[in-house]
């Protein structure tokens, strides 16, 4: 006698360690919250169409955002809206994976509005699954774009005024109006009988996909208890009596079929070709022997924090450009605050023998801080054994960190003595490379050209980086001493 068991889809991990739950089973959505459902539907059809091992999860802000606490397939988390585009990039790039951008309304409907209607346009391989709750369900509550008139939310307490907020956005008659898409189709959750037309029109849609034939768009009708603030048997009856005349149902495109499948090709670009595309020029440089830098310094992560405008990204940049023609791996990743001048700016620069998995660095071996609010931010994160250097010229404490070589430095004074104050970060170029020997003179001498854009002042930063380099090596001997 055969055995028929039910059990959770293999699309699904088995259990969800992701989500920190205390039941790793059980997911975190809402009592009648329509992701659930959806994810099941999907999760099923990954596993049927035999998809599962080439899909990639697309999930930006929102409920959306934790799929990838639970589906076990490829997944790149999106900023807010942004999924489309960055499915377009993991498709191009990936051509015979399958890639769905899973959005809900607040997310694709508002800030997403361009990204989703150039996508389609473009008519790109990918299958958007588009969960329309007429709420921004995950933040509290406020109006979204589809929010309907008269409708309550935080944001309309009143409800939803159309001489006010506007009309609820129809994303499927708008996609329609494109050409690019072969596929387009509202379907909703409310009823059993509605959940077996999701479920085949996501099957069609990923189906599609992976047959190459172009944009498919499934929009999903899905309850939202919580921000409605309704049982979820009252919220099913909602979507049929007040959703269905504003969203009505229906396939509104099915080119499929008489669609001709078409896998792009990856442009695979030579050295040599790809010099030509860009215009490079091809230089010889005589790359230096190689230092042996002091041990704390040795595959360094360095932090440079200032204010803005004394020079930290240049200063970045110059560094890292020194490493490269030194031989080493490198990697520079810049990070402002909002003001244009005077604001707060650092940058990270990570110097190694061996390949760079991330430029981001948690705990730097050196920091390089240019004023007090710079060091009494990122001093406690140095990691213990390395070296802290401070302008002792607008720095007026000492950092606490007995535990770290600490290194005042005048940068600021010495560059006015040398004409001008904004030299003072070449001048903590040349004393971070000449107390701790991590870079030769010569490969910073020669990365000067690729970032001083203007001519006149190369000699100028030369004289600098030759001063803090004579600076740093004393103030070692000294040390040593």
């Amino acid at each position: 006698m055969a055995t028929k068991i039910l059990e959770k889809s293999k699309a699904f991990y088995t259990e969800y360690e992701r989500a920190g739950h205390v039941d790793k089973r059980a997911t975190h959505y809402c009592p009648g919250c329509g992701h659930g459902v959806i994810h099941k539907i999907v999760a099923e059809a990954l596993v049927d169409l035999e998809l599962q091992d080439r899909t990639i999860f697309i999930s930006p802000v929102g409920c959306s955002v934790f799929g990838y606490y639970y589906f076990d397939t490829g997944n790149i988390q999106a900023a807010h809206g942004r999924a489309p585009a960055v499915a377009t990039g993991a498709k191009r790039s990936h051509p015979d994976s399958i890639v769905i951008s899973y959005q809900g309304d607040g997310d694709l409907a508002a800030i997403g509005t361009a990204e989703i209607i150039h996508a389609a346009n473009r008519g790109e391989k990918i299958t958007v699954i588009f969960v329309n709750n007429a709420i921004y369900g995950m933040t509290g509550g406020q109006m979204a774009p589809t929010t309907l008139q008269g409708q309550n939310s935080t944001t309309t307490p009143m409800g939803r005024d159309v001489h006010n907020e506007g009309y609820p956005m129809k994303v499927c008659e708008m996609i329609d109006a494109l050409h690019a898409p072969v596929f387009i189709e509202r379907c909703s959750l409310h009823s059993s009988k509605h959940i077996s037309r999701t479920r085949r029109v996501i099957r069609r849609a990923l189906q599609s996909q992976a047959d190459h034939k172009g944009f498919s768009f499934v929009e999903v009708l899905s309850a939202c208890p919580s921000g409605w603030k309704m049982d979820p048997v009252s919220a099913e009856k909602w979507i049929e009596e007040h959703m269905l005349p504003v969203f009505p149902l229906g396939n509104f495109r099915d080119h499929i079929d008489e669609t001709e499948g078409h896998r792009p090709q990856k442009p695979r670009l030579d050295n040599a070709a790809m010099r030509r595309q860009l215009d490079l020029v091809e230089r010889e440089i005589t790359k230096p022997e190689a230092t042996q830098p002091m041990e704390a310094a040795r595959n360094p992560e360095i932090l440079m924090a200032g204010f803005g405008g004394q020079g930290i990204m240049l200063l970045g940049v110059a560094t890292s450009s020194a490493a490269m023609i030194e031989g080493y791996e490198t990697s520079w990743i810049p990070s402002y605050g909002p003001e244009m001048r005077g604001g707060t700016a650092n940058c990270s620069v990570r110097i190694d023998e061996k390949p760079i998995g991330s430029p981001m660095i948690a705990e730097p071996t050196i920091l390089m801080a240019f004023n007090r609010p710079s060091l009494e931010k990122f001093a406690p994160k140095v990691k213990p054994g390395g070296i802290l250097f401070y302008d002792s010229s607008l720095i007026d404490i000492e950092p606490e960190r007995p535990d770290c070589i600490c290194v005042p430095v005048p940068f600021t004074k010495m560059a006015d003595e040398l004409g001008n104050t904004r030299f003072a970060n070449m001048v903590a170029m040349g004393v971070l490379c000449g107390y701790t020997n991590l870079l030769t003179q010569e490969a910073l001498f020669e990365a000067l050209p690729s970032v001083i854009k203007r001519r006149q002042f190369i000699d100028a930063n030369r004289k600098a980086v030759q001063s803090g380099l004579d600076y740093g090596r004393k103030l070692r001997e000294q040390q040593s001493n």
